[in-house]
């Protein structure tokens, strides 16, 4: 199974670029493309998924076990010509001093050959003991080659290709000049995401075209083939027939776009029929028995999201009237009474009896760890019984402020900042809403848990009609 690990010595690198540029060109070169990203991220694979046209899956130490790791690589690349697994950060980079959640442990654990994107802005013989030190600090790790970003010009990357020739054995895969094609706009949280950006697929080709006539594809391709991924768990199987779907809406568009397209598969597979929604345009609920509301950029949205007084009106009495809701970040902004974003206050659908205002810097980010209070709608317990711990991860630059006391909390916040540093998960009737971010993931199952409470809200009001 033909897979690489595109990775960098540090952040903004220009790797994630010209990942999306090697995916798009691979692609129109005849390739089945499958993308991967390291660690929690919706923005990125967005970019990814649209170059590749296939989703784009994340892969991620904190979330998922290794065998886990190991079979999503597998079996969602089965029918794909090559892997393209886009590193965070850099290659050593990683939470712990170990490194076991690092890039490199990732590509040790799919024995995946590692291409690194080196940004070369100001450098030209320094970056022979760069590569050197990167090959020296772990030995077994197979640094395959280099694309050297953001080259000068023609001089430049002759300079550059006579040091690593001379001081290194690694070769050189490709150099992308600098150009302000290659630049996709940047916002704080990070790349402008591809549901957003109506010139997309036009900036994908600009990227891909560039990449496609500096990258030596070819050789790109034989590196790959030379791997080896490891023997993996068996694939699990497709989705079995339900006979009665639960019917759940999903909100998405470009205030809402953040979900994970294995979460959304597990939902379908759990039993549910989705419906997407879209929340600036749409002027109603479909017949749905269930909401899920996931991240984005409502801010940016805020006035659009404030006209459309019908939708938000019907979501308010969606959630009085107990519809199982579960909202996330941005979810929770819109469930709110209002959003504060540049001295401006627009209404939300007032659902939650809370506000929140946007501020400059983030407010919580980074990885969470969360524990079941036993308060929840559809809890989670471990082998013993007891409310279990799960990881997950936050980024938010809005607060929450003005909160009803007497709202209580599904979770208690181990790491991480959640609502108010010590507790995340609303629960308001049959909603629960928070700023983490959860992954269907071996150990939180969360959709066939949600898919559960929401049958079992449509039973209980069975039995109560038939009283």
């Amino acid at each position: 199974m033909p897979h690489l690990l595109i990775s960098a010595a540090h952040k903004s690198s220009g790797k994630t670029t010209v990942s999306i540029g090697l995916c798009a060109a691979l692609r129109q070169a005849g390739e089945i493309v499958q993308p991967f990203k390291k660690g929690p991220d919706y923005i990125d694979p967005l970019w990814l998924g649209e170059a590749a046209q296939r989703p784009c899956y994340n892969l991620d130490f904190y979330t998922m076990g290794h065998e886990e790791i190991l079979r999503n690589v597998s079996c969602y690349s089965q029918g794909s010509d090559i892997s393209l697994i886009e590193a965070n950060k850099g290659l050593y980079d990683g939470l712990d001093i170990d490194g076991s959640n690092s890039n490199a442990a990732l590509a040790h654990l799919l024995q995946a050959p590692v291409v690194l994107v080196l940004s070369t802005k100001g450098m030209t013989r320094g970056i022979a003991p760069l590569i050197i030190g990167y090959q020296a600090f772990d030995p077994k790790l197979n640094i395959a080659g280099v694309i050297l970003n953001q080259v000068g010009g023609t001089r430049h990357e002759a300079k550059l290709r006579a040091v690593i020739e001379h001081y290194t054995d690694v070769p050189v895969l490709g150099a992308v000049h600098k150009d302000p094609a290659m630049v996709i706009d940047e916002r704080h949280l990070g790349l402008m995401p591809s549901n957003e950006n109506q010139q997309a697929q036009h900036k994908i080709q600009q990227i891909a075209d560039l990449v496609a006539a500096q990258v030596d594809l070819a050789q790109l391709k034989t590196l790959a083939a030379q791997a080896t991924l490891p023997p993996a768990p068996v694939c699990p199987p497709p989705g079995g027939q339900h006979s009665k779907r639960v019917q759940i809406g999903i909100l998405r568009d470009e205030a809402f776009g953040f979900y994970y397209p294995g979460d959304l598969q597990a939902l379908e597979k759990a039993g549910a029929e989705l419906h997407f929604i879209d929340a600036l345009h749409d002027t109603r609920l479909p017949k749905i028995e269930g909401l899920f509301i996931g991240g984005g950029f409502p801010e940016t949205q805020a006035a659009q999201l404030a006209d459309n007084k019908i939708l938000r009106r019907a979501v308010r009495d969606a959630v009085e009237s107990g519809l199982p809701v579960y909202a996330e970040c941005g979810g929770l902004m819109y469930l709110g009474r209002q959003l504060h974003w540049q001295g401006q206050a627009y209404p939300m659908t007032g659902a939650l009896a809370l506000d929140t205002v946007m501020h400059e810097t983030p407010q919580g980010r980074g990885y969470i760890r969360l524990q079941e209070t036993g308060l929840g709608l559809w809890g989670l317990n471990d082998k013993q019984g007891l409310p279990a711990q799960f990881s997950a991860h936050e980024f938010h630059y809005s607060q929450v402020i003005a909160l009803d006391p007497k709202l209580t909390f599904a979770y208690k916040v181990l790491r991480g900042h959640g609502i108010n540093g010590k507790q995340d998960g609303i629960i308001y009737k049959n909603t629960l809403a928070c700023y983490a971010h959860l992954r269907d993931v071996d150990n939180n199952p969360w959709t066939q848990r949600f898919v559960n409470f929401i049958q079992q809200i449509k039973e209980n009001s069975k039995e109560h009609t038939h009283v």
